[in-house]
């Protein structure tokens, strides 16, 4: 069953009438509500405009996204700034070690008794 997707929040930080940082939350979503197969579960990602990193060879500046007004936003833009790829694979194993392959857990046997 395919993994559903959806952006729950996209809470944007401006300066200058233009968005310099993005706060995300989005909700992952597989099997079917109320079936044993089901397993959801929340991702969240801060994304600014640009990031300067220092490095050994001198800081290295990253630009995510171009700062732009709120309403210039839409939503297929939003969505291609969250880490889908880096979320996919985080929540493919989750779903793994909760539904698919559970850890197994040993039954305990509180009537045994110590041989003589």
């Amino acid at each position: 069953m395919a993994i559903k997707r959806t952006l729950m929040k996209a809470t944007p930080s401006s300066e200058g009438g233009k968005v310099v940082r993005w706060n995300f939350e989005m909700k992952y979503e597989q099997g079917t509500e109320g079936e044993a197969d089901y397993y959801t579960n929340m991702k969240r990602a801060i994304v600014e405009a640009s990031e300067t990193k220092a490095s050994p060879d001198g800081d290295v500046t990253t630009t995510n996204f171009t700062p732009k007004a709120e309403k210039d936003w839409t939503k297929k833009e939003l969505e291609d700034l969250c880490p889908i790829a880096k979320w996919d694979g985080i929540f493919e194993a989750q779903y793994d070690s909760v539904i698919t392959n559970p850890v197994k857990s040993p039954v305990s046997n509180n009537d045994f008794v110590i041989p003589s």
